[in-house]
């Protein structure tokens, strides 16, 4: 048991650090809970950065489920990363965070939307928490890109 305890601290601790923080947001001096802000870069469609942002306790086997997601463009989005993409219902995980050493996840989804020419970023967590299974959604149209293809037209 003690061995399963200190392994569950040592993933906690680990989870704890990242190097994708780009800020740390004390919720007060009586709570050890903080609102971590995260930038993650599309891997793919590498001109899109979402920032989430999550609460981690400290002091917890299990951070909440809550979270809040912006994605932005903030460099070129190309024809060819987009043919690289998931086009299904689906999407794909493109990212994923540990949220408990019992097996909750948050992970940000991209879904794309062929008709309005938009990315979509699903942020949701794998644990249902009460009654709910929580999630957050952020858009980045590609209008205006060279990655943007027009409607045809029909006469």
């Amino acid at each position: 048991m003690k061995k399963l305890l200190s392994v569950g601290l040592m993933a906690l601790a680990l989870t704890a650090c990242s190097d994708d923080e780009v800020g740390d947001v004390s919720l007060g001096v009586f709570t050890t809970n903080d609102i971590k802000l995260n930038a993650m870069v599309d891997p793919i469609v590498t001109g899109v950065t979402c920032h989430v942002a999550s609460v981690e306790a400290d002091l917890s086997f299990s951070d909440p489920s809550d979270s809040s997601i912006a994605c932005r463009q903030t460099g070129e989005i190309t024809a060819a990363m987009i043919a690289q993409i998931d086009k299904s219902d689906s999407g794909e995980v493109v990212f994923k965070k540990s949220k408990s050493i019992f097996f909750k996840n948050m992970k940000i989804r991209r879904i794309f939307d062929a008709d309005s020419q938009t990315l979509m970023y699903l942020s949701y967590s794998t644990k249902e928490t009460s009654g709910s299974f929580k999630h957050s959604l952020s858009t980045v149209p590609l209008w205006g890109t060279s990655a943007y293809q027009a409607a045809p037209k029909t006469n």
